[in-house]
């Protein structure tokens, strides 16, 4: 039997035309387009690579043509003892798979909720969370920081949340803002709304509950998007800078994008290791991306075909 993501491409491939062919002018010409925008996508990390394989005397050496002479590797072992590589990244994948883990668990509770539990004033309390969307990140540092700073019996806090730093500068200050996010309700919600009612009612009628029919029924069935916001979680925590950059004081807590900054002051920027560095660090996000991209292109293509 095909799969969904080979259904919709042949529908897409029949759709021009009354369900024929495209002409080959027109075929080629759209390859084309989709060639050059491929490239230009790639160019940057090309570019992010072969700087990382020079040496320093020729990153600006215009005469030294676009592949290096010699490669350099030195620069990936620099930027992994320079910026401390193995703490951060310890932080950084804490920081990334319990955000994601948490996410993936309230988005998917809140959206079976939203969707199918038929609870007064469902619909006004939906809008109000897809409001918050509207608020930019940036508004909420100062509120965040605060309500982290006086969090009761912790970092040396009394009951009262006085005396101490409470959260900051730790893990938990760091992933609790980001356990929960409107975007993960909204998309577990659409999702939850596309899966056929009948199989709930039918589990009701056996005398399961809501948790037994949650779990055992609707989460298994909810994986493509289970497995989009999984992506979408996991790449905004590990390519995150602003929050940690406010919540980490000391190298206690600091990510892998905070590491980065060791390479660059007012002064001076080392090229070199700088795109080293980038380059290990984007490098979990592209091997989970191809881990789920089937369930991810699924996931998309579902969500939001009901409201």
């Amino acid at each position: 039997m095909p799969t969904l993501t080979e259904r919709i491409a042949r529908r897409l491939r029949h759709a021009d035309d009354g369900g024929r062919r495209p002409r080959p002018l027109v075929q080629m010409l759209l390859y084309s387009v989709l060639a050059l925008a491929g490239l230009t996508m790639v160019v940057p990390f090309l570019w992010m690579i072969v700087t990382s394989l020079r040496p320093e005397a020729q990153l600006f050496d215009a005469s030294a043509g676009w592949l290096p002479r010699e490669l350099n590797w030195g620069n990936y072992l620099t930027a992994w003892q320079r910026a401390s590589f193995s703490h951060y990244a310890l932080n950084t994948a804490v920081y990334a798979v319990a955000s994601t883990a948490g996410q993936v668990l309230f988005g998917a509770m809140a959206g079976y909720a939203f969707a199918r539990l038929q609870v007064p004033g469902r619909n006004l309390l939906f809008v109000l969370v897809l409001a918050t969307m509207m608020i930019p990140f940036q508004m909420l540092l100062v509120p965040l920081f605060v309500m982290l700073r006086h969090w009761p019996l912790a970092g040396g806090n009394d009951w009262l949340g006085g005396g101490g730093i409470g959260l900051v500068d730790s893990l938990p200050g760091l992933i609790l803002p980001n356990l929960v996010t409107p975007f993960g309700i909204f998309l577990m919600r659409q999702f939850t709304l596309s899966l056929p009612g009948e199989l709930a009612d039918a589990a009701r009628i056996d005398g399961a509950g809501e948790t037994q029919i949650f779990f055992q029924i609707m989460l298994p069935l909810t994986r493509p998007a289970l497995v989009t916001l999984a992506i979408f979680a996991f790449q905004e925590a590990w390519n995150d800078f602003t929050w940690p950059l406010v919540i980490s004081t000391t190298a206690q807590s600091r990510t892998l994008q905070l590491g980065l900054q060791v390479f660059q002051d007012q002064t001076l920027t080392e090229w070199g290791p700088l795109m080293a560095g980038t380059a290990i660090t984007i490098l979990p996000l592209i091997v989970i991306f191809i881990i789920g991209q089937r369930y991810f292109v699924e996931g998309i293509a579902l969500t939001g075909t009901k409201g």
